[in-house]
């Protein structure tokens, strides 16, 4: 079982910055790649960055390439998400995702790669 925890989503104004992170439980979490997601009202949930086990790799959505940022501390069981430039069309709850699955070789983009899950976090960008 993994527990993941998000925290840090809010309000700013367009062109601000928020750093979510995410706390994951267990002794294992250097073995997971680790994702994050966001879904807008009445919209599907959308791949937003991943990243390895070791952090060596990183993956991006093009719609915040260049934006946001994805690390990890491996020592702190955290994964982060550094949102700079942020846009009205970022408003979303933001989840982030554990991938457990050792076979996979590349970074998941789809929600259906990723078996756990945190609550979401918030992030509302005023114009």
């Amino acid at each position: 079982q993994v527990q993941l925890v998000e925290s840090g989503g809010g309000l700013v104004q367009a062109g601000g910055s928020l750093r979510l992170s995410c706390a994951a439980s267990g002794r294992t979490f250097s073995s997971y790649s680790m994702g994050w997601f966001r879904q807008a009202p009445g919209k599907e949930r959308e791949f937003v960055a991943a990243i390895s086990r070791s952090g060596g790799s990183t993956s991006y959505a093009d719609s915040v390439k260049g934006r946001f940022t994805i690390s990890r501390d491996n020592a702190k069981n955290t994964v982060y998400l550094q949102m700079n430039s942020l846009k009205p069309e970022d408003t979303a709850v933001y989840y982030c995702a554990a991938d457990t699955n050792l076979m996979r070789r590349r970074l998941g983009v789809r929600a259906i790669e990723y078996d756990y899950w945190g609550q979401g976090t918030q992030v509302t960008v005023s114009s």
